[in-house]
């Protein structure tokens, strides 16, 4: 089975139908789409800080109601800190929030979808991330 999971950044794009051609494909062609839960609170929180309007409020409950969510877990925990760790031990200083979709990713083998390669390449080349860009 397909999936892939979409970054913060590809989750908003896709709220506001503005995804390239080749990531709609992507999507399109993807037996299943998902978030981590890092994601879902990250787009809770624009909603918050922002004071979207209530029709943006709709769009992302929408989105959040058609794709997967990825829970917490342990095995995502545990990732969390090897990877974490690992990165600041290179010299890396990456947010939580990214370390979090990340080990989400890699605890499952899934790839992720992503604009912000930056956030995600040091996962990529170290833990085996696998990215998807346009």
């Amino acid at each position: 089975m397909s999936v892939l999971v979409l970054d913060t950044d590809v989750a908003s794009l896709s709220i506001k139908g503005r995804l390239s051609r080749a990531m709609e494909a992507r999507l399109a062609s993807s037996a299943l789409v998902a978030v981590s839960f890092a994601t879902v609170g990250e787009l809770v929180q624009w909603t918050e800080m922002y004071d979207w309007a209530p029709n943006r409020r709709v769009g992302v409950n929408a989105f959040l109601a058609d794709v997967v969510k990825l829970p917490y877990s342990e095995r995502t925990a545990y990732t969390w800190g090897r990877i974490s760790a690992a990165a600041r031990k290179r010299g890396r200083s990456i947010a939580d929030n990214d370390t979090w979709i990340a080990a989400s990713c890699i605890a499952r083998g899934l790839p992720l979808a992503t604009r912000n390669v930056k956030h995600f390449e040091d996962f990529a080349a170290y833990d085996g991330l696998q990215l998807v860009t346009d």
